[in-house]
């Protein structure tokens, strides 16, 4: 009996102390994989390139600058409990962009993303990526397009919500448009501040609406076909600093170009493999010497055309390297000619630089 009562006492210690060990060698193991830095593999660093097009001894005319992805590009964001279960929290990432807007000072990067449903705004000088906030009036549910203006209003079209919305820097809804005007499906933007205009590519529809910016329509172009000034689908918008609108007509394989007034000037492109043609042409926009830049996501490059149809330069091809493509959908040309191309299915903007001539002495 005395055997027993020690055997019941010796239980009472041995088992608190298997607990005790079993806590004991859990926490090193957590302990080894927080100092050893095992709890997730680090996303490669990006390498400094120089990439130029044409390449040499040819003069360069493009000059690749950068690429954006997400927070990751600039302090990634962890903490004590991602690292316990390897899990690398990076912010916000892009997940299927499409449009790129930038702002007069080039430190805020805008670009929709239609995965995301919102505008992802990278700040460069912050070091930031964050969801600009809106409010119940606009929410988005499909954004394609968005633009900025002077007074820090952001335009953005929602496609699949047939409004294009107009916010105030805070994310308040301004004003809503398209609906009262049967837009079907609004895509492409274009903004042009000296001549109080908003142009919306209303792609089913097969026409551009025109509106001042104070929310009215003043005025249409197009209706469906082949002749010069009417459409296929159109889909991208941009306007050069002369007020002349460039219109992809995605359906009819060409660019078509108007006046201010909204009357046709020029058109180029066909449909084909070779250089000039166009197989799915995405984004236009222009420099400011006035040549005109076309993405084409089955290219997976952009073109440069002079203002007759020449073509110049393409640069890109398939591929996930640093100056590659993989269905590119967006482009905009800010006033230094930096050029921002949404590289969609590589979730990633590129940032290029276009090289003007020095001046002579």
């Amino acid at each position: 009996m005395k055997d027993k009562v020690t055997v019941l006492n010796m239980n009472q210690y041995v088992k608190p102390s298997l607990v005790v060990w079993r806590w004991s060698v859990a926490f090193l193991v957590v302990a080894v994989v927080v100092l050893t830095g095992c709890a997730a593999p680090e996303r490669p660093k990006k390498e400094a390139v120089d990439l130029v097009w044409p390449a040499p001894p040819e003069q360069p005319r493009i000059r690749f600058l950068a690429s954006y992805e997400g927070q990751s590009d600039f302090a990634e964001t962890e903490d004590l409990r991602a690292q316990l279960f390897g899990v690398n929290q990076q912010g916000i990432r892009l997940g299927k962009p499409f449009g790129v807007a930038v702002n007069d000072a080039g430190t805020r990067i805008f670009v929709t993303d239609t995965k995301l449903r919102g505008v992802v705004i990278f700040d460069l000088q912050a070091q930031r990526v964050f969801m600009m906030p809106t409010d119940a009036m606009g929410p988005l549910r499909s954004p394609v397009d968005v633009k900025l203006d002077s007074q820090g209003r952001v335009y953005v079209s929602d496609g699949y919500g047939g409004s294009v919305n107009i916010y105030n820097s805070r994310g308040k809804t301004l004003l809503s448009l398209g609906k009262a005007e049967g837009i079907k499906r609004p895509t492409g933007l274009a903004l042009d501040e000296p001549r109080n205009r908003l142009y919306v590519s209303d792609t089913p529809n097969h026409r551009v609406v025109i509106y001042d910016l104070q929310g009215n329509q003043v005025g249409v172009i197009g209706q469906r076909g082949t002749d010069p000034g009417r459409f296929n689908f159109p889909v991208s918008l941009s306007v050069d600093a002369e007020g002349q609108l460039y219109v992809v007509d995605t359906g009819n394989f060409r660019l078509q170009i108007f006046s201010p007034e909204g009357e046709f000037i020029n058109e180029f492109g066909q449909i084909g493999d070779g250089f000039g043609s166009f197989a799915r042409p995405k984004g236009v926009a222009a420099d400011s010497e006035g040549h005109i830049y076309v993405l084409d996501a089955a290219f997976n490059n952009f073109q440069v055309f002079e203002q007759d149809g020449q073509l110049l330069l393409f640069v890109g091809t398939l591929g996930r390297e640093q100056g590659k493509f993989w269905l590119p959908t967006g482009i905009f040309i800010d006033k230094n000619d930096k050029i921002y191309v949404v590289d969609s299915a590589n979730q990633r903007v590129q940032v290029f630089q276009y090289l003007r001539d020095e001046p002579k002495s």
